[in-house]
């Protein structure tokens, strides 16, 4: 094999396709000598594993046990020593160096090995030892060339920096930067919380369609597609609640499910056209049980991932140890705007002026209370920074939870809102069916008059009710941006692995 940019630096001075050219003339070379992509090498440890095992053991003490390991992974640095020859290799748990000479190897292995480029995956088996300097290292004793890599890694130093790149090679992102790598890591580690909780609160996780003969659940534009051999449209669900309500009146009691929504609408720092929820439905509770719920969820997810309640946002605290404060859309504005009068949050011409001026958009439906919560985003909602349920919302903007018994007009509904942005979404459910068909209407009212977003009526949805629906309490957890909160994450893409993008 001819000797071609035996070192990094060389690759430093040459462009992409150059790199890309010689490492394929590599390839080439190796495909000739036998095998190019052997499958046949399994490693027996994990490099966090070995550091959290061996990490603290002087090297007097370790040294003599000649403890044999084989590890495989990227390989992300390499140095050559005179005639011996270092490397770092990364796997999933993190890095281990590695040491080679012409005592533990032949000089054609090390020869060979030097001809190797950083991000070339490979195994190599040996003995663990310390340097002099400390660290824990493999004297090498055999090394295989696992997978060629083509193209060059990120510069070492810099890293991966262009945001756009992130986003759309997310493989290579994780290659280079480790705290995006930390921040998927923590989002499995919270999920898996969640998930842990809600079973030890006795609740069924299940799983419902995906896609949708009728659009339900909440209040969105959804995607279309067509189903052929049925010949008919289905939709791409915009939320599950529907069918874990149905659940919850064939019995099942208390249900969960987390997994993918979709809404055919705007992207932005919080908002991504595919999205995870967790939904979460109990029997025979309210919305004050939902609201306990919430805060032990978020809490329990919060304990996994940092062992702390008081977290860092933004460079700001987020206190979620505290009690979750509690406020009407009314006290939430006057909050921020004590100099608003109680006459003038019921005066709706006056309220539509003051939305516009906050650069909100008039609602499309017309009621005092409507005008209210759009006053509410305008003005208040992005300054609720510790977390705070809003309660009592309208029933014009609230198609699927129950009315409110002493406060006309009003539901028994909250949002949790963190750092400015709606966290979660629950409410006593509506279990009277012929006021959910009757609000059902409403809703296709306002969809003839232009409200894409608004309810399809459901006949089997309300079928389903009037077998009886208990009294029941429901909540929908935005899981990707409770991630954002709990890893500092500032837009959404930070937290979705595979974020949609405009093509290349």
């Amino acid at each position: 094999m001819t000797d071609q940019t035996p070192n990094p630096q060389i690759e430093e001075q040459l462009d992409e396709n150059q790199i890309i050219a010689i490492r394929r003339e590599k390839l080439n070379e190796i495909r000739a000598q036998g095998v190019a992509f052997p499958n046949d090498f399994r490693r027996d440890r994990f490099a966090q594993d070995l550091q959290n095992q061996y990490g603290e053991t002087p090297k007097e003490e370790l040294d003599p046990q000649e403890i044999r390991v084989k590890i495989a992974g990227r390989m992300m640095l390499k140095r050559q020593m005179g005639k011996a020859s270092f490397a770092t290799v990364q796997d999933m748990t993190g890095n281990i160096q590695l040491y080679l000479n012409n005592k533990g190897v032949s000089q054609e292995t090390l020869d060979t090995f030097n001809r190797w480029d950083m991000g070339d995956i490979i195994g190599a088996e040996g003995t663990l030892f310390k340097t002099n300097h400390g660290e824990l290292t493999v004297r090498v004793s055999a090394i295989r060339l696992l997978s060629k890599s083509l193209r060059p890694l990120p510069d070492k130093h810099k890293g991966l920096t262009d945001q756009e790149t992130k986003y759309r090679q997310r493989y290579v992102d994780l290659i280079a930067n480790a705290d995006s790598r930390d921040i998927f890591i923590k989002r499995s580690q919270i999920v898996q919380a969640i998930r842990s909780f809600m079973v030890a609160e006795q609740y069924l996780e299940v799983e419902t369609p995906m896609m949708h003969p009728i659009p339900g659940g909440a209040t969105a534009k959804p995607f279309v597609t067509h189903h052929n051999a049925l010949d008919m449209p289905l939709y791409l669900r915009i939320a599950p609640e529907l069918y874990l309500k149905r659940l919850v009146v064939g019995g099942l009691e208390r249900v969960f499910e987390i997994n993918r929504n979709f809404r055919n609408e705007g992207m932005s720092v919080r908002h991504n056209p595919e999205f995870t929820m967790m939904e979460f439905y109990e029997a025979f509770c309210d919305y004050q049980r939902m609201m306990e719920m919430t805060e032990k969820v978020i809490r329990a997810a919060a304990k996994a991932v940092s062992g702390s309640l008081k977290l860092q946002y933004n460079g700001k605290e987020v206190d979620l140890e505290s009690p979750f404060e509690r406020l009407t859309i009314l006290q939430a504005i006057k909050k921020f705007n004590p100099h608003y009068t109680d006459e003038q949050l019921h005066d709706a011409e006056w309220l539509k002026k003051e939305i516009v001026k906050h650069g909100e958009s008039l609602p499309h439906a017309s009621g005092l209370g409507s005008l209210q919560l759009a006053l509410f985003e305008g003005c208040a909602e992005s300054k609720l920074w510790n977390p705070t349920f809003i309660i009592d919302y309208p029933v014009e903007v609230s198609p699927l939870a129950r009315a409110s018994d002493t406060q006309a007009g009003l539901t028994e509904r909250f949002e949790l809102f963190v750092v400015g942005r709606e966290l979660a979404n629950g409410y006593s459910e509506l279990n009277d069916p012929e006021d959910q068909a009757a609000r059902f209407k409403a809703q296709v009212a306002q969809k003839d008059a232009g409200d894409d977003e608004a309810m399809h009526f459901d006949a089997d949805y309300i079928r389903a009710m009037e077998y009886g629906l208990p009294p029941t309490g429901g909540c929908g957890i935005g899981i990707d941006r409770l991630v954002m909160l709990l890893t500092d994450a500032q837009t959404i893409r930070d937290v979705v692995l595979f974020p949609q993008m405009r093509p290349e």
